[in-house]
């Protein structure tokens, strides 16, 4: 019974950090202006996750200047990583195609790295007790609205139509679930590298927002840049509040 209420649990949570990301789908008379709003708010969810959520948690589980050592890895594998994807496509596709192509998959595959760790932490605390487990994938769930609508808003600003971009964030949310029931079967997350693993994925949410969206802002006109510049930040402010009123 436990493991069923894990899946229930961690597929009603992902309904719900999906929530937002549908209604800004839907609204499509509005989009561009909906899209230029909350893809600087989606780089600062991206830097409140790295350095109030993931870096902290990575420091109390292992050494930090270890743990820092894991972000330069993560942050230098993305940069190689779309190296390598820029010289694959540099005979084949438009540059600006092929950045938004680049941009687009670093994207899901941070994604699919934060959906795994919230994995980890979800079947971990059901295998302590079904109220345990419960409560933190409500508190992940909470957590990831904000990110999830960032998300959205930034695969669509890079060329992906509506079904493509729904279907990619529901495809990345079953990392969740995969994670949460292994982590559960396997009764501990003691034996899995949780520190290295959150660092990573810090590295990464680091550079796609310093290097990829950061610099897009810095391109528009005065005008909007403050406004997306205040929005970042508010970003950055708003999901980081939210991570330390739930204690995740």
């Amino acid at each position: 019974m436990t493991l069923f209420y894990l899946i229930l649990a961690t597929l009603v949570g992902s309904a719900i950090s999906l929530l937002g990301g549908v209604i800004l789908l839907r609204s499509k008379k509005r989009r561009g202006l909906a899209i230029l709003l909350t893809m600087p708010f989606g780089a600062g969810a991206l830097l409140a996750a790295a350095f109030f959520d993931l870096l902290p948690e990575s420091f109390r589980l292992g050494e930090p200047r270890v743990m820092l050592l894991w972000v330069l890895l993560g942050f230098t594998s993305f940069f190689l990583l779309e190296r390598s994807a820029s010289w694959f496509h540099h005979h084949h596709d438009h540059a600006e195609q092929a950045k938004n192509a680049r941009q687009r998959y670093l994207i899901v595959i941070g994604d699919v790295l934060h959906n795994a760790i919230d994995g980890l932490a979800i079947g971990a605390s059901f295998a302590l007790s079904i109220p345990t487990g419960i409560i933190t994938t409500l508190a992940v769930s909470a957590h990831e609205i904000p990110k999830e609508l960032g998300t959205f808003a930034l695969l669509l600003s890079r060329g992906w139509k509506d079904k493509i971009v729904l279907l990619a964030n529901l495809l990345t949310a079953v990392a969740t679930i995969i994670t949460a029931v292994s982590v559960y079967v396997l009764g501990s997350n003691s034996h899995l590298p949780v520190g290295p693993l959150l660092a990573l994925t810090a590295g990464f949410f680091i550079y796609v927002a310093a290097s990829d969206i950061i610099p897009d802002i810095h391109e528009q006109t005065r005008r909007v840049g403050t406004i997306q510049a205040l929005i970042l930040i508010a970003g950055i402010i708003i999901v980081g509040f939210v991570i330390r009123l739930l204690g995740v």
